[in-house]
């Protein structure tokens, strides 16, 4: 029997026709393959049938085919791993911005993954787990967008994956970002606004998606760089794609070089300025509390300078 996935109309969306609203939850579904699952009858709204044109409203529960499929090979790739921790049951690694998560139309090599399966096949016996336990390949339990440096937590056995997946669902996982943004914060405080996909460009994410799921990013002032940036540590409460990027832009202040939700980002920084600076978990073998933290990378540590340079030579400037 195929797989389904169950979604919920979020709270405060506007009524979309139903072919839109499953189009806009899937990127590798179009709105013409919807309106096919739709007439086939394997699209249920509240547990009926209905039309592509049913209009679906907040509360609606949407039941259609999952579309997941078996992952491809992997090939083994001898790429530089920065490596935290490593014990049986995981692997903790500092991912370098520029560094895609996994193949994918585009980058079908050079990927993390790629790293990960020939890291891991390069060990040898030191440190694996117990004959049949460990998994065909490393388990992606979280990501980080391509342009996002920090720190990846990787399961190496399939009950080092169910229990990490479970503790980012139930969002008890400890996340910590450091991000430069533009402008002037304020004040720190918490975007409590639902994401999805956005209807007109999929690759993108808006707080204006037919398919919003809750999204929510706490955020505080680390340092103040004049009106032209400010340092935030970040701490999402929950998981979406892109989630702080665009929580940021929405109040007003986009991370320092993020061309695609960032207006008028500076190209030449050649990234979104975002770290992830600590990653704490319970080990899904002992269940004691593990924490790891990743250094300010090269790059994002020069732009940092270069504001605070700039600041200090508009403070001396203001008090002559």
């Amino acid at each position: 029997m195929a797989a389904t996935q169950v979604m919920r109309v979020a709270a405060g969306q506007s009524p979309r026709r139903l072919d839109v609203f499953v189009s806009a939850q899937n990127a590798r579904v179009s709105r013409a393959a919807a309106r096919r699952w739709i007439d086939r009858g394997l699209v249920t709204v509240n547990g009926r049938p209905a039309k592509s044109a049913r209009r679906v409203r907040p509360g609606d529960l949407i039941a259609c085919p999952a579309t997941e499929r078996e992952p491809p090979p992997v090939e083994p790739e001898p790429i530089p791993l920065d490596v935290l921790h490593e014990d049986a049951a995981v692997l903790v690694v500092n991912k370098p911005a520029g560094l895609v998560m996994h193949p994918a139309p585009g980058h079908w090599t050079g990927t993390l993954l790629n790293a990960l399966v020939h890291h891991v096949e390069a060990r040898g016996s030191d440190g694996r787990p117990p004959p049949g336990a460990q998994r065909a390949r490393p388990g992606l339990v979280h990501r980080l967008d391509r342009g996002t440096s920090g720190v990846l937590v990787i399961a190496k056995t399939d009950a080092a994956h169910r229990e990490l997946s479970r503790q980012f669902r139930s969002h008890s996982i400890h996340r910590v970002y450091l991000a430069l943004v533009a402008g002037a914060v304020r004040r720190g405080g918490t975007v409590d606004q639902p994401l999805g996909r956005d209807a007109r460009d999929r690759r993108r994410v808006s707080v204006r998606s037919p398919a919003a799921r809750r999204a929510v990013t706490a955020y505080r002032v680390v340092e103040r760089l004049g009106p032209a940036a400010t340092l935030v540590e970040v701490r999402p409460e929950t998981g979406r794609m892109h989630q702080i990027r665009v929580h940021l832009a929405s109040i007003g202040h986009a991370l320092v070089g993020d061309a695609t939700y960032g207006a008028g980002a500076d190209h030449s920084i050649g990234r979104p300025m975002l770290h992830a600076a600590a990653l704490g978990f319970a080990h899904p073998l002992t269940g004691a509390y593990a924490e790891y933290r990743a250094p300010l990378p090269t790059d994002m540590a020069r732009a940092l300078a270069a504001l605070r340079a700039v600041h200090r030579a508009l403070e001396g400037r203001a008090t002559e």
